[in-house]
């Protein structure tokens, strides 16, 4: 049975907003139980998370914000945004909530590498992860393959191709990278187009793409938190994105000690909107086979 949506319109009021070094970070929270912090892409924000949202709650206590430079956060044009900073952010925002039990994370696209941050640190006894399921993303940077807009907005004029950012630059970049049978509807289109342009978001989009040289320079340590083996994890990948697909999963899997890893077949780049009752299904099978996460859940 296909999981009902949330608008945007709706999404939006229901958010609150917290301070983090002077900026205004607009985050969601629902449901009760075990805390899941859920950790959106590049270059959407949390709203991606809206068909899981609902079935999320019923189990956790789910809790999401809009990075900085994101969504409708604050997106300071004299700014160096950082993942590392982005994993600072969800650290303030958890202790804002006051939550201090190891938490459990989902994470997407440019969210992997902060959640890969977060890991790193749980390593270090800085954080407190409970498990993590990543959904595409670009665990391994030697295997991500950008689109044309990412490699446009790297260059030396990119920040005029990310002032004259438009409408359709989206469709032409965004469209390629779903399954052939799940692309998004102009109407979600629309809605992802708002998220970007608000607060004049298209000013600072060459400096958040800036992360893909980021995760150039982090690989050892980020890498390396996938190794330890002490945090439960999965992999949920769609087969058939061009950016980090079925590519990165057979990397993943060449990399890390007995990975336990999904491959959605026709689905691409955005698992959680393409097919959000399979990630659903997954996620809730993976948090019931690991016994040490303590939780009982009924699979609907």
């Amino acid at each position: 049975m296909p999981l009902s949506e949330i608008p945007l319109c709706v999404w939006r009021t229901r958010g609150q907003t917290f301070q983090f070094q002077g900026h205004n970070i607009r985050y969601w929270t629902a449901g009760q139980g075990e805390p899941l912090l859920l950790i959106h892409g590049f270059p959407t924000a949390s709203w991606d998370w809206h068909y899981l949202w609902q079935p999320l709650a019923q189990r956790f206590g789910v809790i999401a914000c809009d990075m900085l430079g994101f969504g409708d956060s604050s997106k300071p044009v004299r700014h160096a945004y950082s993942l590392m900073e982005q994993a600072d952010l969800q650290q303030a925002l958890l202790a804002h909530l006051q939550i201090r039990q190891p938490v459990h994370l989902l994470s997407h696209d440019y969210g992997d590498s902060v959640a890969q941050e977060l890991l790193a640190r749980h390593h270090e006894q800085r954080a407190s992860v409970a498990s993590c399921v990543f959904l595409n993303g670009g665990l391994f940077p030697e295997c991500h393959r950008p689109v044309r807009a990412q490699k446009m907005l790297l260059s030396p004029l990119g920040w005029l191709v990310g002032r004259t950012f438009s409408r359709d630059d989206l469709v032409k970049n965004v469209v390629q990278i779903f399954g052939p049978h799940t692309r998004p509807s102009e109407s979600a289109l629309d809605d992802s187009w708002s998220l970007i342009e608000s607060n004049r978001g298209t000013r600072i989009l060459h400096k958040l793409v800036a992360y893909l040289h980021e995760r150039v320079e982090q690989r050892p340590r980020w890498v390396g938190a996938l190794l330890q083996g002490s945090v439960p994890l999965l992999f949920i990948n769609g087969a058939v994105d061009p950016v980090s697909g079925v590519h990165m999963l057979e990397r993943y899997r060449q990399v890390v000690p007995e990975p336990d890893t999904v491959l959605l077949h026709g689905i691409g780049h955005y698992p959680h909107t393409e097919a959000p009752g399979l990630v659903l299904r997954h996620y809730l099978t993976f948090r019931e086979r690991n016994p040490s996460l303590s939780l009982q859940v009924a699979c609907s």
